[in-house]
């Protein structure tokens, strides 16, 4: 029986949550586990991206977002970081035509400004051709991390205080939550971590206050739709109570 059909039994549909958020981790262990080098892990990473948005596109999920390139990963060899940032512009080049065409809207959170011009450019490409889809939003999370994300949303709270836009006593939850990079995307139901470690790495800390987390010990470019099935078979196994005594679906 396969995982639809085992969740069938629970509920009329493989009922599947709407916003689905991965860290991508592992290229570099699954190279070097066959001897190649950490290159090739990140190339057959790509591939397994491109499997893993057209499985969320046919589940059904909404949102996927997908921590691509992290704040401090600048700090990696300088060869590997060249070697990233031209895969990202082949992915781009290559795939964004037909992602266009399945119906993917690419949304980028992280910050831009001390990105080189042709790779911003290259991310404010995706965004704009994508903009009307609504099958699927793609977030890529670029040069991105929570912390500074979190101060960005608190230096443009303080710069409203310090003007006389607003008391101080504005600045909940709800506020700062409104100043973060995408604010008006739902915080994500469920994060998967692959290649068996389990942290979040400084990934959406305040969107994933909620969210189910599952780690998969399968290396990123193993990871395919039945890795992600099997995931989601394990959120519907939880009980989402968000601080509260009832459960609630969350999909």
């Amino acid at each position: 029986m396969s995982i639809p059909e085992a969740l069938n039994v629970r509920t009329p549909e493989f009922a599947v949550p709407r916003h689905v958020a991965i860290i991508m981790d592992g290229n570099g262990r699954w190279a070097s586990t066959r001897g190649l080098p950490r290159s090739e892990g990140h190339r057959r990473g790509v591939e397994a991206l491109r499997r893993t948005v057209r499985a969320a596109g046919d589940l059904g999920i909404g949102i996927l977002t997908i921590f691509s390139f992290s704040a401090e990963n600048w700090a990696r060899p300088a060869n590997e970081v060249r070697e990233l940032m031209g895969l990202l512009r082949r992915f781009i080049r290559n795939d964004l035509a037909e992602l266009n065409q399945s119906g993917v809207h690419v949304r980028v959170i992280g910050e831009r400004e001390d990105l080189s011009s042709d790779i911003r450019s290259l991310l404010e490409e995706a965004e704009e051709l994508t903009l009307n889809n609504t099958k699927l939003t793609l977030v890529v999370a670029f040069n991105y991390g929570a912390r500074q994300e979190i101060a960005r949303a608190a230096q443009r709270l303080a710069i409203e205080v310090a003007a006389g836009r607003l008391p101080a006593s504005a600045i909940t939850a709800e506020a700062i939550t409104a100043h973060l990079d995408a604010p008006d995307l739902p915080d994500p139901d469920l994060i998967i971590r692959t290649s068996g470690e389990q942290r979040l790495s400084n990934f959406l800390l305040w969107q994933a206050a909620y969210s189910e987390l599952v780690f998969v010990p399968t290396y990123w470019p193993d990871f395919d739709r039945s890795t992600l099935e099997g995931a989601i078979a394990e959120y519907r196994r939880r009980e989402r109570r968000f601080g509260g005594l009832i459960a609630q679906t969350g999909s």
